[in-house]
C-alpha cells in the first residue's frame, strides 16, 4: 500500500516530466527490430549519439542475425571499437545472433524470452518491448534510477534495485507514461552533474534539491 505521500510524487512526476517530453522516443537509429535490439546492446554504459556513430555504417551492411554470423566477431569489434565494452559487446553479439540465426526473432516477443539472449539484461528488453510494442514496462536505466532517488521515490544504490522497487511501487498506466519521459528528464534535465534545478517543476517534490537549499 503506497503512502498519500508517494501516491502524490509519482502523480507529480508523471505529469511534469511528460509535460517536459510529450514527444519522447529512443534516439537510436535502426531500419528494423533486429538492429534496434543490437543498438540497445550497444548503448549499455554509451550514450546513443555514440552508439548511432558506430551503427550508420554498420548497419548499411548487417540488417539480418545471418549477416552478423558470416561477419565474424573480429571483424563486428572494428565497427564498435569506439564504444565502452565494446570487445565483450561484440563477442556476445554474435553469440546471439548464433542463437537468432536458428531460432525466428520474431519469437522472442517477452521479457523472459529476450533476457535468454547473451548481454539482453532486463533494462535492455523492457527498452526494446516499450519502444516495438508500446509494452506499459519502466527502463531502469541510470538516468531513471538517478531521478527516482533524487526525488525519493525510491532509496537504493543501484539500478538494478531500483527496477525491482519500481515494479512494485508503479501501475502500468504509470510506465506507459514515464518511460521515455522520464529517460530523457534524466538524461538532458536532472543530470548527473549540473542538473537545472532552478528550471525544474520538481522542486517542491525533490529531496536532492530541498537539502541542497
Amino acid at each position: 500500500m503506497l503512502s498519500k505521500k508517494l501516491k502524490e510524487k509519482i502523480e507529480n512526476l508523471k505529469k511534469e516530466t511528460f509535460a517536459l517530453f510529450p514527444e519522447s522516443k529512443t534516439e537510436l537509429k535502426y531500419e528494423n527490430n533486429f538492429q534496434l535490439l543490437i543498438a540497445i546492446i550497444l548503448s549499455a554504459q554509451t550514450t546513443d549519439k555514440q552508439v548511432n556513430k558506430a551503427t550508420k555504417n554498420l548497419f548499411q551492411k548487417l540488417k539480418t542475425p545471418q549477416d552478423w554470423v558470416i561477419m565474424w566477431e573480429n571483424k563486428i569489434r572494428n565497427y564498435v571499437k569506439t564504444l565502452w565494452f565494446y570487445k565483450n559487446k561484440a563477442k556476445y553479439i554474435y553469440q546471439t545472433c548464433q542463437i537468432l540465426s536458428k531460432t525466428p526473432f520474431e519469437k522472442y516477443t517477452t521479457l523472459e524470452q529476450l533476457t535468454l539472449l547473451h548481454w539482453v539484461w532486463i533494462k535492455t528488453a523492457k527498452v526494446f518491448l516499450a519502444v516495438t510494442q508500446d509494452a506499459p514496462l519502466l527502463a531502469v536505466d541510470t538516468h531513471v534510477h538517478r531521478v527516482l532517488n533524487r526525488v525519493w521515490i525510491v532509496k537504493t544504490k543501484t539500478a538494478l534495485e531500483t527496477n525491482n522497487k519500481a515494479e512494485k511501487i508503479f501501475t502500468e498506466n504509470d510506465n506507459a507514461k514515464l518511460h521515455h519521459s522520464l529517460i530523457f528528464f534524466g538524461r538532458y534535465h536532472c543530470t548527473a552533474r549540473n542538473p537545472k534545478c532552478k528550471q525544474c517543476p520538481l522542486t517542491k517534490i525533490c529531496d536532492y534539491y530541498n537539502k541542497k537549499n
